[in-house]
């Protein structure tokens, strides 16, 4: 893969305390390997201030987005929560609302303020005119049936670590959604990739969600954002193009999500 090709991570936890001990070198190694653009999910407000420092060390590089992950929806301090993320699009600028959805694999018992806060910042990225990025895990039923109900021209975005069916990626596409693709794409047990090829690669994007989900042959270990090299590689394979065409066209696709 060579350098002057610019590869875009549309989703890395960079501030992440996996990443204590080497996150410059860490950084540097994706930027050696042709990663030049980092989208960065916001999980609560304890970790908007590393996210603002690393924004700070690389402004040519990196952008964030700020949201409540859902499975920090919590029935003491999702208000409270909220509130932090209304205050801070009021105050400054951010690429996308997120990440957001609902988490059923780790808590049930929240579903219902799941959603309140699901649907409220959808809401709060209409308002800017801005796209959001969801977390879904156990739960498009759910995921679909807020957006069916939020449904309008001004929602966009991107449906992160897409690990559905072929049908369920086709509903999220047609709720504007393109699909985040990272390394369950290189799984044996993956199974998207034996239907990817019938999806148009105007819908795809890529990304890491690192430091998890390291793809094959990194899989088990901390994933990085260098990484992203082989889902391109895969995604050549699956699409039948070369690397740098799937390079191209996902981060055209990700600069039509983001604006930049």
């Amino acid at each position: 893969m060579k350098p002057n090709i610019i590869i875009t991570d549309t989703h890395t936890h960079l501030y992440s305390e996996e990443f204590a001990d080497d996150r410059d070198q860490m950084i540097e190694r994706a930027i050696g390997a042709g990663v030049s653009r980092f989208f960065i999910p916001a999980i609560d407000s304890q970790y908007a201030q590393g996210m603002f420092v690393l924004e700070k060390q690389y402004p040519e590089n990196i952008f964030l987005m700020m949201g409540l992950h859902p499975t920090y929806v919590k029935p003491e301090t999702f208000e409270a929560e909220l509130a932090f993320v209304e205050a801070e699009f009021a105050r400054r600028k951010f690429y996308a609302v997120g990440e957001i959805g609902i988490d059923l694999y780790w808590d049930k018992s929240t579903l219902d303020i799941q959603k309140i806060a699901f649907r409220r910042q959808i809401q709060l990225a209409k308002k800017y005119q801005l796209p959001i990025n969801i977390h879904c895990r156990d739960a498009f039923d759910e995921i679909f049936e807020v957006l069916e109900s939020e449904q309008s021209p001004e929602l966009f975005g991107i449906f992160h670590c897409f690990t559905g069916t072929y049908e369920q990626a086709l509903q999220a596409i047609s709720y504007n959604m393109k699909l985040g693709i990272g390394g369950v794409v290189t799984f044996k047990n993956g199974k998207i990739d034996q239907f990817l090829n019938q999806i148009d690669l105007s819908h795809i994007v890529l990304e890491t969600d690192s430091p998890y989900l390291a793809p094959i042959p990194y899989r088990g270990k901390r994933n990085e954002s260098s990484y992203i090299v082989n889902v391109v590689d895969k995604l050549a394979g699956i699409y039948g193009v070369s690397p740098d065409e799937i390079a191209r066209i996902t981060t055209q696709n990700s600069q039509s999500v983001f604006g930049i």
